[in-house]
């Protein structure tokens, strides 16, 4: 699916995303990542949900973000419990969403101004 913005400044905006890619400011990004309004994170998360650990976690919690959007790909899936209590604990607000809303919520929350990170993961092929 295509997302179109209008883009004022360096603002990371997702103006797309598939199966296995993000675009990003309209430049192709494959793999799991994080994203924040000025900077990409590659190789978040390597192994995929179903490995995600602690400190795949704890990077989130070093962004310094206000609110963290994690998406599971094609569908919703919810991490367990004590992998999140991290960011409860700091203090950071969070939803867990499947990709594509994760991606439509960041770029609403970011063209707000707020200060959001979007934790973005692929389903195995």
């Amino acid at each position: 699916m295509k997302l179109h913005l209008d883009q004022t400044g360096s603002t990371n905006i997702i103006t797309g995303y598939g199966a296995d890619h993000l675009m990003i400011n309209k430049v192709r990004h494959d793999g799991n990542l994080i994203v924040t309004d000025t900077e990409i994170h590659t190789g978040w998360a390597t192994d995929g949900f179903e490995q995600l650990g602690t400190e795949d976690i704890a990077r989130l919690c070093e962004l310094g973000r206000e609110i963290v959007l994690i998406g599971t790909g094609k569908r919703q899936r919810f991490p367990a419990p004590h992998l999140l209590r991290p960011l409860m604990e700091a203090r950071i607000g969070f939803e867990i969403m499947d990709l594509a809303a994760a991606c439509r919520t960041y770029n609403v929350l970011v063209g707000e101004g707020r200060a959001v990170a979007a934790a973005l993961l692929f389903d195995p092929r």
